[in-house]
């Protein structure tokens, strides 16, 4: 059950939803000046070269961070967005940083970074990436270990501050249960940290029945943000992505709002739309 690469797909329509979200959050929560620990569930590799073998299979960057790439809008989150992956690349688009690198350049010093990889080739090459080109070595650490389990270990944090990414590959179908059972048991433990939960509009019944255990699980102040790239079809494939976010900053629902529909306008074809909705109220 491990077949899934991210390098097949990085910088794709849905990493672009995924890392806006990312980089508001993490943005906003560094305003304090108490300490945070960041903890990524499905880490991949850290960053993507994206000349190399994969990429080009699939070229799903092409629908995604390249159509941004020469960004001239006035929408600041946006504009914020594509400046954070510029400074992983000398100006070509060459490289695409995961999600351990973006946040990895918005935490700071006092910050712990907390970074799960189960695949064992991914996990060697994500401790060797973050060992090159993390700012705050000493504050990262890399397991191999299964995300979801070690969530849960690392909660509450010692910081008494965290931001969690769960981004499973969802590779199986009882990804979407486990997501929702985690979440639950996370929240339990630590009420008051902000969890973002990346799922794929593959087949939108598994996405409504996540919605609705997430709904009927007693947490409360839930967002979600969805990016649909094409309408929702039968046929086998992502239409489009999105972001749950449990205790989210007060101004990214806001934030979303203007960004989605100009992500609608540059990224999707003329069936694409977009989901900004508060599902459950604080």
């Amino acid at each position: 059950m491990l077949s899934y690469r991210h390098s097949f797909h990085a910088g794709n329509p849905a990493d672009v939803i995924k890392h806006l979200v990312l980089i508001e959050t993490l943005t906003y929560l560094t305003q304090k000046d108490k300490p945070l620990e960041y903890i990524d569930t499905h880490s991949g590799v850290g960053i993507y070269r994206l000349a190399n073998a994969d990429a080009q299979k699939t070229q799903e960057y092409l629908d995604g961070i390249a159509k941004l790439w020469q960004y001239t809008g006035d929408n600041q989150a946006i504009a914020n967005y594509v400046e954070r992956v510029k400074q992983f690349n000398k100006g070509e688009l060459e490289f695409y940083p995961g999600s351990p690198l973006v946040a990895d350049s918005l935490l700071r010093d006092t910050d712990k970074r907390w970074l799960f990889e189960l695949h064992p080739q991914d996990s060697e090459s994500l401790k060797n990436n973050m060992a090159e080109l993390s700012t705050r070595r000493k504050k990262t650490y890399v397991r191999k270990e299964n995300g979801f389990t070690g969530l849960l270990g690392l909660l509450p944090p010692q910081a008494k501050r965290g931001c969690v990414l769960i981004d499973p590959p969802y590779e199986i179908k009882s990804d979407y249960e486990q997501v929702v059972k985690t979440v639950k048991k996370a929240n339990e433990k630590f009420n008051s940290g902000t969890i973002m939960i990346w799922y794929p509009v593959v087949t939108r019944e598994r996405i409504e029945k996540m919605e609705q255990g997430l709904i009927a699980s007693g947490i409360r102040n839930i967002q979600l943000f969805e990016l649909a790239t094409s309408a929702d079809s039968d046929e086998l494939g992502m239409t489009a992505s999105g972001m749950i976010v449990i205790n989210p900053p007060w101004t990214l629902k806001k934030t979303m709002d203007a960004c989605l529909p100009e992500l609608v306008s540059l990224l999707s074809d003329d069936g694409g739309f977009y989901r900004s909705e508060q599902l459950v109220e604080e």
